[in-house]
């Protein structure tokens, strides 16, 4: 493989203290999760989750270094084999990423916010797909940089990182990813994301663009709904889809009529979808 040379990050050691940290503080969080639910869910979603947009908004690298699936990931993908996704294979799992991501965050409803051990398998499953990743794609290209449901929200809210932060786990890079990692070009990986269709109105139907478009909506949504059993699991898809559908229908109606670029619109939509969530969520304290 291409060995590309990355900006690595000072004091390595503390970063991989850190990442070790990380892989116990969540063998930790499943574990509270199934002795002190009440406590453990109080201090992951009041306390650690609501921390997480303002870090991807400094740099998501801040997160990405530490991140223990991401740790996990790597462990295997470094070791178990050289293949890459082609670039046509990691546009498609893309798609499965975001849909992961409309699908897990309104589950808190009905089931995480209120479910420890529910959570902590969870947990436990999705920590098992990165190793299993890491068996069929090289480095982190298996899931860190594709599958992973939070790396749209990355991408998202560190289009224009407020510091710099080095690479603490892929120095020098190996191209694991042949377009659009986060970790080898910040500044590109959106336009590299959405590929040619950045040039017209169509990147709002690519995979990111779609998440995009319809994130503003989608935290408007998840806030405007309450805690319930799980019988109230289709109304609450059903809710949260309704004003994620009516944010992307508004943003194609704001890019037909302002003829907005996409470099533009997606710094914008950014910056509503951070600042509304942060509204919603001091409002609710």
């Amino acid at each position: 493989m291409t060995a590309i040379p990355l900006s690595p990050v000072s004091a390595p050691r503390v970063w991989r203290t850190a990442q070790f940290l990380g892989v116990v503080a969540t063998l930790a969080l499943v574990g509270g999760l199934v002795v002190w639910p009440t406590l453990t869910l109080h201090l992951l979603w009041n306390i650690a989750i609501p921390v997480l947009p303002a870090v991807f908004v400094m740099n998501p690298m801040i997160w990405r270094n530490v991140c223990p699936l991401a740790t996990l990931n790597s462990m295997i993908g470094s070791r178990a084999t050289t293949r890459s996704p082609s670039i046509r294979t990691t546009r498609h799992l893309w798609w499965v990423g975001v849909v992961l991501l409309g699908l897990l965050v309104p589950a808190r409803r009905f089931l995480f916010n209120t479910d420890g051990p529910a959570l902590a398998w969870t947990i436990i499953a999705v920590a098992i797909i990165a190793l299993v990743a890491g068996v069929f794609a090289a480095r982190r290209a298996g899931f860190c940089n594709t599958l992973c449901p939070v790396l749209p929200a990355e991408k998202l809210y560190g289009q224009r990182p407020l510091i710099e932060v080095g690479n603490a786990r892929c120095s020098p890079c190996t191209a694991c990813t042949h377009v659009g990692c986060i970790d080898l070009a910040r500044m590109k990986t959106v336009p590299q994301t959405i590929g040619p269709a950045r040039r017209t109105s169509r990147w709002l139907t690519t995979p990111f663009g779609v998440f995009a478009a319809a994130f503003p909506g989608f935290i408007i949504g998840y806030f405007t709904t309450e805690n319930g059993p799980l019988s109230t699991a289709p109304s609450v898809y059903l809710h949260i889809g309704a004003f994620a559908a009516g944010s992307y229908l508004l943003v194609m109606a704001a890019v037909s009529l302002i003829r907005i670029n996409a470099e533009r619109a997606l710094r914008v939509l950014g910056w509503i979808s951070v600042l509304t969530y942060y509204s919603f969520w001091f409002a609710t304290r």
